[in-house]
């Protein structure tokens, strides 16, 4: 397997294994098709290559804005986990322990443009189309004895989300073992990344995800999913629901995002910092970005409305690309933007390639002054 430079081993003056990477994404990633025309997949001519994971998304974007980082996983021995491997490997990820299988594929889907459906009653018909080939992948086939305990938890952060429990029932032991409160344990940071396709007891999974979420350290969930999964509206009712994680990241779309701190005292600070505006190309992996983005933030101990800050703009980065994975700002830019006043934050516009085009990103900088 490729090994990223930037990643290293260190022992402790006693002899103690310490953190080896700040995170480590445990989770299936997928060869992703996307249409090379708009419309239904009945009638695209042809598709685009390109990768997409939730948990290499977000190992991919914390590497590329200088954070170490493990993604693990299992995927087949053919030319898809090939590609996959060495993609996630190009961003800067350490991809040593993820295991190859000679008698599963790896898997891959084919996606329209738009958001994906949630299950929520009376939504609006132009989500996009996805249809998964994913069922019996080398990934459905982790579990527990499987992996190497020491490569997931010689890491500062333990990122893990929802859709590796609908895989399979090993995929949710995986889940299980690894959302177990157990002394010495890392940050275990949890997206609830509810897919109801994806379930094949769709009543289970609501239950089984609550669960989980619980056994987390901090838990990042969307304002529209945790009223399909569970009923509950607003961050409040879901603090309700969700007293054990340390920090609850609730994602409310173009309104922004409220998070819930627990403080040692046992009380809460609640912060909301609204969303930037935003040209959309495709919405799919803003949730991703905006988890890496918090993720960096509290890696670098920054005020949680910086945090917030950081997650709306590694979102904005995957909001004007057309797949998954976005080019993420310079850390200077991104600073700079995170401090902006909350005026000047709310006359920012951010269109493609905001952070890659040197006129566009010189524009944003002057506005931000």
């Amino acid at each position: 397997m490729t090994r990223s430079s930037n990643v290293s081993d260190t022992t402790g003056p006693d002899g103690e294994t310490v953190p080896d990477v700040d995170v480590v994404c445990l989770g299936e990633s997928m060869v992703t098709f996307l249409p090379s025309l708009p419309g239904r997949l009945a009638d695209v001519p042809s598709f685009d290559r390109a990768i997409g994971g939730a948990e290499s998304n977000v190992a991919c974007t914390l590497a590329r804005t200088g954070h170490t980082t493990r993604w693990i996983s299992r995927v087949g021995t053919d030319g898809f986990g090939d590609h996959l491997v060495a993609a996630i490997a190009d961003c800067g990820v350490d991809t040593r322990h993820v295991q190859r299988d000679p008698l599963r594929p790896t898997g891959i889907y084919f996606r329209t443009a738009g958001e994906r459906a949630t299950g929520v009653d009376g939504e609006t018909t132009d989500r996009a189309e996805v249809l998964y080939y994913r069922a019996g992948s080398a990934a459905s086939a982790m579990a527990p004895g499987l992996l190497d305990h020491d490569a997931l938890h010689h890491a500062r952060i333990i990122h893990l989300t929802g859709i590796t429990a609908a895989l399979s029932g090993n995929c949710l032991d995986v889940l299980r073992t690894l959302t177990r409160r157990t002394p010495g344990r890392p940050l275990v940071s949890f997206d609830v990344n509810y897919r109801v396709g994806l379930w094949r007891n769709p009543a289970q999974g609501p239950e089984i995800l609550l669960d989980l979420a619980r056994g987390c350290d901090l838990v990042f969930v969307g304002e529209d999913e945790a009223e399909a999964a569970w009923g509950l509206h607003g961050p409040d009712a879901l603090r309700d629901a969700l007293p054990e994680p340390t920090t609850l990241v609730v994602k409310q779309g173009a309104a922004g995002a409220t998070v819930h701190d627990r403080q040692a005292d046992g009380t809460d600070t609640v912060t909301h910092a609204p969303a930037l505006k935003v040209d959309i190309v495709a919405p799919v992996g803003a949730g991703d970005a905006f988890a890496a983005g918090f993720l960096s933030g509290t890696l670098r101990d920054l005020p949680v409305h910086t945090r917030i800050r950081h997650g709306h703009l590694m979102a904005a980065a995957s909001l004007t690309v057309p797949g998954d994975l976005g080019t993420p700002p310079a850390r200077a830019l991104a600073d700079r933007l995170a401090a902006l006043d909350a005026a000047d934050w709310g006359t920012l516009r951010l269109g493609p390639d905001w952070t890659t085009d040197g006129v566009r990103t010189a524009r944003v900088e002057v506005r931000a002054q």
